[in-house]
């Protein structure tokens, strides 16, 4: 699970990330961190659509070259 802190510095800095769901790279989500609670974290999407995704997941920049799952 992500910690507060790396999430308030995404927030902060404004930096794109790539939210990895599963093995299919189609099912990543990309975009800015909003918010957050215990347990879900609220992304906007670049069509400015806002999604809700559970704190499991796993988070990394964007820029970075996608991480497999398994690692």
């Amino acid at each position: 699970m992500i910690s507060d802190e790396q999430l308030n510095e995404y927030r902060l800095s404004g930096e794109k990330i790539r939210v990895i769901r599963d093995t299919l790279e189609s099912n990543d989500v990309i975009g800015i961190v909003i918010a957050w609670d215990d347990s879900q974290v609220m992304i906007r999407r670049p069509n400015r659509r806002v999604v809700k995704l559970d704190r499991g997941y796993m988070f990394q920049p964007n820029t970075e070259p996608r991480r497999s799952v398994f690692e």
